[in-house]
């Protein structure tokens, strides 16, 4: 479930019939779709259909997650100890009702808790103090580790596994973890088999199935593995069959206490629509439901991130036209010149300090904010450069938040935006997901003419204050309007904290490709608020153009048609296996794409849906870099010219290249000049860079792409990752492919593997639908 570009040790290489020991990093080759599993962030089955086994060693969501950006406040929600059980008592009912009738009948249930407990309050920090403001020093933390490390080997675990626990336990570590041997299982690699074998090597035979603190591990694990595959939740009747499968003889007690100690909070949320219909909702006195478990952190974030969606729609005022009579600017303009005398008679009696006091003061006086009125806006529009662009800037001149869908081509229209809002004195910026992204939307008209530098920053830069707008004194992003590119990756979690940071009254503004790949994290974003239609939504009229936009657009559809490509801008190839897969690819980038079109191999990329396999990153990396920079990989299997693949965290990947290395680690060079010197140790999470999975390729395009598609990876395959893969490339794009029907019917049959989540349910509660 981990990858090294998730800044995460490598694929597990403990087997479960190795006596349940925990791995410390992987060696082991996965399958061939060990991340295009979870390539899309949203792939691979739900613990019930897959018996609650989530994600095989080596899965991973293959993308990012936005790295010290914050999170909601962690605290839950209030502490009234009876409600809590009323609602623990109800959820036992449904959880026993679930067994009777089988999973995903959870609907049908008479009984169940109307929302989160009331006493949600969070589950106890380390008994040492972990998590305060306590000074923990440098000897502390050592003897913190080796104690830690006594316990892991104890119960037959790597002892590198310390780190992580100290980390996330606190310095009282050892004591928890022999307490609670299953607490293992919150450690990065860790599954349910090995953290039996820990629990055994502890507690000898009294480690049963049925101990009532594996139960509740296994319900945090089960959730866990659910967020990695994109759910925010996950339906009961799911979690009771993950729990079965794994042996628990008692599912519906193990969720009970789950949720009593704060592990989950449970939901209950009325079907529509098609869900209401498939579970049978005819009787409209009694609408069908369903009950959601979902982990504390996900489900604060979804909540936090709709009361912040309503209070920008509630707490925005466009602004007003003045029209004043003549009579009233003659008035104005008397009064001020009369003040104007007097200052100046002030100023000669006074001197020129005085003169210099009134000045400052002035300065200092605060600034009204801008506020165009209609008449203003309407300019605007009418100056845009489309229509498309036009009906934007009107949306935003109304509303405070507004929804853009559009290919690459419709880029333009957010950038007409910015470009109008800037010139009519609003606090306007703009956040990419990448910084490709941001150095190709300020390069776009009219951006292009207005002052340097353009009011453009990542989303990371945005948050972290590196650059944009700055804060007000209150906290929040000094802007009065923002629009965010790419909207689509972002996830429940880093949304919530970007409405957090945004003050009453803000226009933002999403914009994205509502076909791509969503977020590497849990949830759903911008896909459940098209869907919850409670805000303007445009769907840009500007299309993709050229063969590659041609094909592009048919896949957005369900269609993989032949397009006509008389410059060899589209290629499409086919091989017998991933070994002649890897053979075209790597002649495509070293030798074909560069003498026949004059692409030079370092603007090519090579894309796959996952890291193992024939035909994945690590085989192709192996053989371009055997081809275009052979060495001995001196520096961590890393020479000098190199392509690298930094990943700090899930979907957020950089690339650099190899400048040279010595003692004190790697040494990057960005595109952008930076440079940056990454440890021994860390640089072992690093991977080469001239073949890449879709995920870590999302927020960038390359003048030419070479998409490989291996014949294990057929079952991995979705419309999304195919509209993402075949848009990475701007002038060609080459498509290498053993899957045979595979392809097609992904395109036309598997639109995107579902993700449950509760972000629509609560707007849908607290925001009316007008649109």
């Amino acid at each position: 479930m981990t990858d090294a570009e998730n800044g995460a040790p490598e694929e597990s290489s403990v087997s479960p019939d190795t006596g349940g020991a925990v791995p410390a990093q992987a060696s082991a080759e996965p399958g061939p779709t060990d991340a295009a599993a979870g390539s899309d962030g949203d792939a691979g089955a739900s613990a019930g259909s897959e018996a609650g086994a989530g994600p095989a060693d080596g899965e991973s969501a293959d993308g990012e997650s936005e790295a010290g950006t914050g999170s909601p406040d962690p605290a839950g929600p209030g502490d009234g100890a009876a409600d809590r059980a009323a609602a623990v008592a109800a959820l036992a009912e449904r959880v026993r009702s679930v067994g009777r009738s089988g999973p995903g009948d959870a609907s049908s249930s008479a009984s169940s808790p109307a929302s989160a407990p009331e006493a949600g309050a969070a589950p106890a920090g380390p008994a040492d103090g972990a998590g305060t403001d306590r000074v923990v020093t440098d000897e502390q933390r050592a003897q913190a580790l080796r104690a830690t490390a006594e316990v892991l080997g104890a119960g037959g675990a790597p002892a590198e596994l310390a780190t992580a626990a100290v980390s996330l336990f606190g310095d009282g570590a050892a004591e928890q973890l022999r307490e609670d041997p299953w607490a293992v299982l919150s450690l990065p690699n860790v599954r349910p088999e090995h953290a039996d074998g820990f629990a055994r090597g502890l507690l000898g035979p009294a480690a049963g199935p049925g101990d009532p603190r594996r139960a509740q591990a296994l319900v945090g694990w089960l959730l866990e593995q659910a967020a990695l595959r994109g759910h925010s939740a996950l339906e009961i009747g799911e979690v009771t069959a993950g729990l079965e499968h794994l042996g628990v003889p008692d599912s519906a007690a193990a969720v009970q206490a789950a949720v009593l100690d704060g592990r989950a909070m449970p939901f209950q949320e009325e079907l529509t629509g098609a869900e209401a219909h498939a579970a049978g909702g005819d009787d409209e006195d009694e609408p069908p439901t369903r009950t959601l478990l979902a982990l504390e952190r996900l489900a604060l974030a979804e909540e936090s991130l709709a009361d912040g969606l309503v209070r920008l729609m509630s707490t925005f005022v466009p602004g007003e036209d003045r029209e004043e009579s003549t009579e009233e600017a003659s008035a104005e303009e008397a009064s001020a010149q009369e003040a104007s005398a007097e200052a100046a008679d002030e100023n000669a009696a006074d001197g020129a300090e005085d003169a210099e006091d009134a000045e400052d003061a002035a300065e200092a006086a605060p600034q009204a904010p801008a506020a165009p009125g209609p008449a203003a806006w309407e300019a605007a529009a009418g100056a845009a450069p489309s229509s498309s662009a036009a009906a934007l800037v009107r949306a935003a001149a109304g509303s405070a938040l507004v929804l853009h869908t559009g290919g690459e081509a419709a880029r333009a229209e957010p950038a007409a935006l910015l470009a109008a809002a800037t010139g009519l004195g609003l606090r306007a910026w703009a956040a990419t997901w990448t910084d490709h992204g941001r150095a190709a939307f300020a390069a776009l008209a009219p951006l292009a003419d207005t002052p340097a530098p353009a009011p453009v920053a990542t989303l990371a830069e945005l948050l972290a204050g590196a650059a944009g707008p700055g804060r007000s004194p209150d906290g929040t992003l000094a802007l009065d309007l923002l629009v965010v590119l790419d909207a689509p990756l972002l996830d429940v979690e880093l949304a919530a904290t970007l409405l957090e940071s945004l003050a009453d009254g803000t226009r933002l503004v999403l914009s994205g490709d509502p076909g791509q790949l969503w977020s590497a994290g849990p949830g759903r974003f911008f896909a459940d608020l098209l869907t919850a239609k409670v805000c303007p939504a445009l769907a840009s009229r500007t299309p993709d153009f050229g063969p590659i936009g041609e094909l592009v657009s048919g896949v957005g559809i369900g269609e993989l048609q032949p397009v006509e490509a008389p410059d060899k801008e589209v290629v499409i190839l086919s091989a017998k296996d991933s070994g002649e897969a890897v053979h075209r690819a790597v002649q495509l980038l070293t030798d074909s794409i560069p003498r026949a079109l004059g692409i030079p191999s370092e603007q090519v990329v090579l894309l796959t849906p996952g890291h193992g396999g024939g035909a994945g990153t690590r085989a192709l990396n192996a053989a371009a870099k055997a081809r275009l920079n052979p060495g001995p990989g001196r520096f961590a299997g890393f020479d000098p010219g190199d392509r690298v693949a930094d990943s700090p965290a899930p979907g957020h990947t950089r690339l650099a290249r190899v400048v040279d290395g010595d003692a004190a680690g790697l040494h990057l060079e960005y595109p952008d000049g930076t440079r940056r010197t990454v440890a021994p140790a860390d640089a072992q999470k690093l991977r080469h860079g001239w073949a890449l999975t879709v995920h870590q390729a999302v927020g960038r395009h390359w003048p030419g792409a070479v998409v490989v598609v291996p014949e294990d990876a057929a079952a991995a395959l979705s419309r999304q990752w195919v509209y993402t893969a075949f848009g990475r490339g701007e002038r060609h794009l080459s498509v290498v492919h053993a899957a045979g029907p595979a392809l097609p019917q992904a395109v036309a049959e598997r639109p995107a593997a579902p993700r449950t989540t509760r972000l629509r349910a609560i707007l849908a509660e607290n925001a009316a639908q007008e649109y």
